[in-house]
């Protein structure tokens, strides 16, 4: 059996509380958000993210000593999956929405990765792995 190092992470949330004298909400928003002062902040326990994985090495080693391994996707945090899959799906609405020189699409070249893009956006708002890449999303 293979020996893995692997980390692991999850997110709390660390907020603060504070009052803005401002114009409108939008000022204040603003304020609260340019505002670097972390005193008083507190870390809410309750509310902590999912546990995502961060690094893989192989063996038994100490993180960062050897090159690490590529993690799959969907062991990474949802977020971040949403975040990465919207470019997919974005350059797959503007090759429909726009051929490169004006004519028609290669349709069932696009409609293999448009289907691949929309199984793994719906893996990712199912919490699920990645489907089986036959499509060329990443």
């Amino acid at each position: 059996m293979t020996t893995f190092t692997i980390e692991a992470t999850y997110r709390i949330p660390i907020y603060r509380q504070r009052s803005y004298q401002a114009e409108t909400l939008a000022e204040a928003c603003r304020l609260a958000i340019e505002d670097d002062d972390c005193e008083g902040q507190k870390e809410d326990y309750e509310s902590a993210g999912e546990t995502y994985v961060t690094g893989a090495w192989p063996g038994d080693v100490p993180p960062y000593s050897v090159a690490a391994l590529p993690i799959p996707s969907h062991f990474g945090e949802a977020l971040q999956r949403k975040a990465e899959h919207f470019e997919v799906l974005l350059g797959l609405l503007k090759v429909f929405a726009i051929p490169a020189d004006g004519g028609p699409t290669d349709e069932p070249f696009w409609r293999q990765r448009a289907h691949a893009a929309i199984a793994k956006a719906e893996a990712i708002l199912a919490g699920a792995r990645d489907p089986d890449d036959e499509g060329g999303a990443s």
